[in-house]
């Protein structure tokens, strides 16, 4: 392997037209899903949508409600798109954002790859990778969150690469940012900033520079998602009155609950049904050859920096350590880092043995899964609430039939995707009254909802039941004043007495 830079100016439109085919067929992608009408399946994908649209439309508007719980980005971006009312209720404008975010992380892995090695195989190869996998490009296809924890994650790691081959100048300003907004977007950024930081430290190290301006230049690069960090948890204290809220949201039931082997092999068995071993064993492959690389040859030692994106996968290891519900959507984030560290691997085989193997890996995926095969894992667990979404709908039709425009009081932890579900029947999130209602919302609890709303909707079985449900159980007086109405899909609707 030659420790030198390509023989040849690599071509800077390579990564761009690697970048729009992607964005051309994510657009393909999400117009077939949305069709299809599983664009808004996940119950997840509607939540998203909800927390966006209530920074402006709520009883409190205002920045204490871009939360606590979720990271910031993603709802900030769609946070003016979201009002309006058609991209809200079809959700266009959060899954916009995943189409380009997939394109983005497309163009940040061909442009790493063709600027440390000229191979042009190897950079359409990983888009192609990232692209054909049906959960992957189910994913980019709805407003979730992943797709941008993607675009951000891989952008960092370039940016973050080409500030290493410049000699590492400082301040780090744009890996910096582009790291600082993978870490607003999703907790598993946190762990692959982390490790990027650290890959940063040792291919300085590799290159010979003093441990001192290791140092400082590590800690210019990490100085910035350190600051968004620090500043997120601010708002954390400032809106919840915790620092960082890191429970009470789901159920310990998981069998792995206090058991790191069989968290980890969870992990593993999420990252199989995904993406199956045409994926993962070339990315194994993928590992050797950069960590190969890293050894023999300064000059593309900075590749290293694309194995971060498997210390993704500490964040659902701890949370099934943690007893959290096995979900296989989050091991999805390893399939992005498979078919990355694939592609780069497929950049470091001699030339002549890259068309080849490229052609190989590609076919064995496209053998394994069609891209748009709607068995995949990610596709069926999306929909898992399908059954409990049409059942709501005899609640819905109650609500619709005899809303006088008084407040419904409802828990935004455990039904925002419901909110979203109103929305088709003409309710605006204004016409709730959740939890980023701050003290009207802790008021209604301690009292009882008697003197803040008319209604009030209970999650009664999903997680063990809801805050409310919880409430009303320990304390029977309550829901005093109000009456049942209707139920369904694990929802029960109260009427105030006094409405009828």
């Amino acid at each position: 392997m030659p420790d030198r830079a390509p023989s040849r100016r690599w071509p800077r439109r390579i990564p761009l037209c690697i970048a729009n085919a992607v964005l051309v067929a994510g657009t393909l992608a999400a117009w077939h899903y949305a069709s299809a009408g599983l664009a808004l399946s996940h119950y997840d994908a509607r939540a998203h949508l909800v927390v966006a649209r209530r920074i402006f439309d709520s009883l409190t508007p205002g920045w204490q409600q871009i939360g606590a719980v979720w990271l910031p980005l993603p709802h900030v971006l769609n946070a003016i798109p979201v009002q309006v009312d058609a991209w809200y209720r079809s959700g266009a404008s959060g899954t916009a954002i995943s189409v380009i975010s997939m394109a983005a992380a497309a163009w940040a892995l061909a442009a790493l790859i063709v600027r440390t090695t000229g191979s042009v195989t190897a950079a359409a190869a990983g888009a192609v990778l990232l692209m054909v996998n049906p959960n992957v490009l189910y994913l980019q296809s709805t407003p979730m969150t992943e797709p941008l924890l993607f675009g951000t994650t891989f952008v960092g790691i370039a940016l973050t690469a080409a500030w290493l081959d410049r000699g590492a100048p400082v301040p780090a300003r744009a890996p910096g940012l582009a790291l600082a907004a993978a870490c607003m977007t999703r907790y598993e950024a946190w762990l692959v900033t982390v490790a990027t930081v650290v890959l940063s430290a040792l291919v300085l190290w590799r290159r010979g520079r003093a441990i001192r301006e290791t140092a400082y230049a590590s800690a210019r690069l990490a100085a910035y998602p350190i600051v968004v960090v620090a500043l997120f948890m601010l708002n954390s204290r400032w809106t919840v009155g915790e620092w960082f809220v890191s429970g009470g949201f789901f159920a310990a039931e998981n069998e792995a609950l206090g058991r790191p082997f069989e968290a980890l092999s969870q992990v593993q068995e999420g990252l199989y049904r995904l993406s199956g071993a045409a994926t993962v064993w070339p990315a194994w492959a993928g590992a050797a050859l950069v960590a190969a690389g890293f050894v023999r040859s300064k000059t593309r030692a900075p590749l290293a920096l694309v194995l971060a994106l498997a210390a993704a996968a500490a964040l659902p290891w701890f949370a099934y350590f943690e007893g959290h519900p096995f979900r296989v959507r989050y091991s999805l984030p390893l399939v992005a880092a498979s078919a990355a560290i694939t592609a780069v691997g497929l950049s470091l085989l001699p030339s002549r043995l890259r068309g080849a193997a490229a052609a190989a890996v590609v076919a064995a995926t496209l053998l394994q899964a069609s891209p748009l095969d709607r068995s995949a894992a990610l596709v069926v667990e999306s929909q898992r609430d399908e059954r409990n979404r049409a059942g709501r709908l005899a609640a819905t039709a109650y609500l619709a039939e005899h809303d006088d425009g008084t407040t419904i009081m409802m828990s935004m932890g455990s039904l925002a995707h419901y909110m979203h579900d109103l929305s088709h029947a003409g309710f605006n999130i204004r016409d709730f009254l959740h939890e980023g209602n701050g003290e009207l919302w802790t008021y209604a609890l301690d009292l009882g909802p008697q003197g803040f709303a008319g209604w009030v909707a209970i999650e009664e079985r999903a997680e063990g039941g809801d805050i409310l449900f919880h409430h009303a159980r320990r304390n029977p007086e309550w829901l005093a004043g109000f009456e049942r109405v209707a139920e369904g899909g694990g929802v029960a609707l109260y009427r105030r007495r006094d409405k009828e």
